[in-house]
């Protein structure tokens, strides 16, 4: 699908993790994506500038002070014939901007707006910690590696744009859809609610097959799930469906030599990168 979007133009107000995410996908689709920064930047930039460079790279960067009339100006010429307005801010914050009705006030935009809560809740602070504190998918006291929440909104927030491009337009008017963070957290926490993934459950650990060990230099990540994977594995390592087994198995050879085996003879076993994300085509990602 790449270059699918050429043509279409996407300006985005959106700072932090979520709408940054949204805007990327869009460009690497091919949408001509505005970012418009306050004077400080997004603060994506100052935590991590290298993910902040790849996922701007595409896109045309304009700082703007909304609160100055003439750069407030700049931004209704911005919008003005654009296809999508991305935002990720409080609804009263928008309303300031005078962005509440923004379909209704830019002919031919569609918005998609990126909040944590929806309804009464509309204007309580949160982050992806809090929204997955709600849901399930922590396990105190350590934070979670992966910022799920604002993952799953941006790729909700991407497909709505999508959709809000090629749905019909009743007198040309554009399309609004909010995209709710603590909701994508709920649905991220369906594995745990549903008793599938917490602890102890199927995929939680209870399952020997299924789960992460020790090796000689380090851990390996065992998928076999399917009754072919599991025996497979079980009978080219010579254990019997237990974890101590496997266990003791596991933590004869290296790391390397269980994937070589793996590749070997097709079950799913991989090491256990910590602080790295190793690409199976080889792309390496530190």
């Amino acid at each position: 699908m790449q270059g699918g979007l050429n043509g279409v133009r996407v300006v985005s107000l959106a700072v932090n993790i979520p709408g940054p995410l949204a805007a990327g996908r869009l460009a690497g689709l091919g949408a001509s994506v505005t970012k418009v920064e306050p004077p400080t930047g997004d603060p994506l930039a100052a935590v991590t500038p290298d993910w902040y460079a790849e996922l701007v790279a595409d896109q045309q960067i304009l700082v703007l002070d909304l609160k100055n009339e003439a750069d407030r100006e700049k931004l209704d010429s911005e919008l003005t014939g654009a296809d999508v307005l991305l935002t990720a801010m409080r609804p009263s914050a928008l309303r300031r901007l005078g962005l509440g009705d923004a379909p209704g006030r830019y002919p031919g935009l569609s918005h998609v707006e990126i909040v944590g809560y929806d309804g009464d809740l509309e204007e309580r602070p949160g982050h992806d910690l809090t929204y997955q504190a709600s849901c399930g998918t922590l396990q105190p006291p350590a934070m979670p590696r992966v910022p799920v929440a604002d993952l799953l909104g941006a790729e909700r927030a991407a497909s709505a744009a999508l959709l809000a491009l090629y749905a019909p337009r009743d007198g040309g008017a554009g399309q609004h859809c909010r995209i709710v963070l603590a909701d994508a957290a709920a649905d991220a926490g369906a594995g745990v609610r549903h008793g599938v993934t917490g602890p102890g459950d199927p995929l939680g650990g209870a399952m020997p097959t299924y789960g992460i060990y020790a090796s000689a230099d380090g851990y390996i990540a065992l998928g076999a799930i399917e009754p072919h994977f599991q025996q497979r594995t079980l009978a080219t390592l010579g254990a019997v469906d237990s974890r101590e087994d496997l266990a003791r198995v596991f933590a004869g050879h290296s790391t390397r030599h269980w994937e070589e085996l793996a590749e070997k003879v097709d079950i799913p076993i991989v090491g256990v990168r910590i602080g790295e994300c190793r690409h199976p085509q080889g792309e390496m990602r530190t």
